[in-house]
């Protein structure tokens, strides 16, 4: 029983990843963020995939975000309880792994807690959650990539 919540969850991140609203254009696979100095100069940040940063804001976003860091290429949610699961939540980290469009750039850790005894108590996740995530945010990133050149 506790699978089919949690391939719920994944089939939901996929959904949404497939009918996301936003849109990026350009014709860079790569964004490098601008960072500015403390006299006010820009300097050169760490670049990442723009595809993969967007599509995985995109993926995400019916999470609240609890921080996003571009230089880094990590974006935490905070935790999500789907409403008509209330006893269970979900929290995950995305990492952007590389400044390329690639399948092994972008890395999912999902956390799940489920309310026993009204105590938040760490649960297993199935191992394909976030494996169905990265897959859901590969999609988005190619279907943006394909949006810019078109």
């Amino acid at each position: 029983m506790a699978s089919v919540k949690i391939t719920g969850f994944a089939i939901l991140a996929a959904s949404l990843a497939a009918t996301g609203c936003s849109s990026f254009g350009g014709s860079s696979d790569q964004a490098t963020v601008r960072k500015v100095s403390a006299d006010g100069k820009q300097q050169a940040g760490i670049g990442v995939n723009a595809y993969l940063w967007r599509a995985s804001l995109d993926t995400i976003s019916f999470m609240p975000l609890k921080s996003a860091d571009p230089y880094g290429g990590v974006i935490n949610s905070d935790w999500y309880a789907n409403p008509e699961l209330p006893d269970e939540r979900f929290k995950t980290t995305v990492y952007i792994l590389d400044t390329r469009l690639r399948a092994d750039g972008v890395k999912v850790a999902v956390q799940k807690e489920v309310l026993v005894n009204g105590n938040w108590q760490t649960a297993n996740v199935d191992e394909g959650t976030g494996a169905a995530l990265e897959n859901a945010i590969l999609s988005r990133a190619r279907e943006l990539r394909l949006s810019s050149i078109e």
